[in-house]
C-alpha cells in the first residue's frame, strides 16, 4: 500500500494531479475521495471552488464528507484521496499538536493507498496574530510528518509535478 503527498501552492494544480495518481493506485477498484471542506461558513466564492473539485472528478470517485477526523472513514484495502489536509487541520485548529499528529499516525499504519493534498503556507511571511501563526506552523509540522511516512512526495507549480522522494 502506497501514502504519497502533493503539496503546493493555491491553484498549483495539486488536486487533478493527486486525483490521477489515486486512481492509478486503485487499479480496477473506484477510489473514494475525502473531502475536509466545511462547508457551514456559507462562503459562496469556497462553494464555487468545490463544485468546479466535484465537476472536475465526476463519478470517477465516491465522494465522504469528513471534516474532522478521516480515520474513522479509512478501511484497509482501499484507495483513499484527502483533499485537502489543509482544511482538516483548519478544522482541527483547536486540537493540541499530539492529537493531530495521532490521527495521521492512524493513517500511516493503516493498510489502504492514500494520496494527501497539502497547501504550502510556509513560504510567505511569519502572520502577525496568534492563530495564523498556529495554523502556518502546524502545517509546516504537518507537512514533515507526512513526508516522512509517505512513499513519494511531489511538490506541484503550475501544473508540473516535481518529485522529491
Amino acid at each position: 500500500m502506497y501514502k504519497i503527498l502533493y503539496f503546493g501552492g493555491q491553484k498549483s494544480g495539486k488536486s487533478a494531479l493527486a486525483e490521477q495518481k489515486a486512481i492509478e493506485l486503485s487499479g480496477s477498484k473506484t477510489p473514494y475521495y475525502i473531502a475536509t471542506y466545511d462547508n457551514s461558513f456559507g462562503d459562496s466564492e469556497m462553494k464555487q471552488r468545490v463544485d468546479k473539485h466535484q465537476n472536475q472528478r465526476e463519478d470517477k470517485f465516491v465522494t465522504i464528507e469528513e471534516i474532522k477526523d478521516v480515520t474513522k472513514v479509512i478501511k484497509d484495502g482501499e484507495t483513499y484521496l484527502i483533499d485537502c489536509l489543509s482544511m482538516w487541520l483548519l478544522n482541527n485548529l483547536d486540537l493540541e499538536e499530539e492529537k493531530l499528529l495521532e490521527q495521521l499516525k492512524i493513517i500511516e499504519n493503516s493498510q489502504a493507498n492514500i494520496v494527501f493534498v497539502l497547501n504550502d503556507v510556509s513560504t510567505g511571511v511569519i502572520p502577525l496574530d496568534k492563530k495564523s501563526r498556529k495554523y502556518v506552523d502546524l502545517s509546516g509540522i504537518i507537512g514533515q510528518f507526512v513526508a516522512r511516512f509517505c512513499d513519494e512526495v511531489y511538490e506541484v507549480k503550475m501544473g508540473i509535478e516535481i518529485k522529491l522522494k
